[in-house]
């Protein structure tokens, strides 16, 4: 069973054509891996209700952050925000701000 479906904004769907075509392949594969089981080397929490969605390609660790949308009491949504190549141990903070930026933003337009 499908723990979630994912929805990928824009910026989301451009790093994904912009990193070469296997790195792409194993985010999307993880990524639907992660629908159907609880484990944080796929989707792993961060802050603020921030997640993200991680792979790793020769060496490269990919990341696409995303948050929960639990709006619908039928449907859980995981909304993929955009996407970093991980360059130290943590996610930089400026990405985790720019994400929950994004979701704050997403959510007061639902609201409209």
């Amino acid at each position: 069973m499908e723990l979630f479906e994912i929805e990928f904004l824009p910026e989301a769907l451009e790093y994904l054509n912009e990193i070469p075509i296997k790195a792409k392949d194993k985010i999307l594969f993880n990524m639907a891996m992660a629908k159907y089981k609880k484990d944080p080397k796929l989707f792993k929490p961060l802050q603020d209700g921030i997640w993200y969605f991680r792979a790793q390609h020769f060496g490269i660790h990919y990341r696409i952050f995303a948050f929960w949308d639990k709006t619908n009491k039928i449907d859980t949504l995981v909304i993929a925000t955009h996407g970093i190549i991980k360059k130290s141990d943590k996610p930089e903070k400026s990405e985790i701000l720019k994400a929950k930026a994004i979701k704050d933003k997403y959510f007061e337009s639902k609201k409209q």
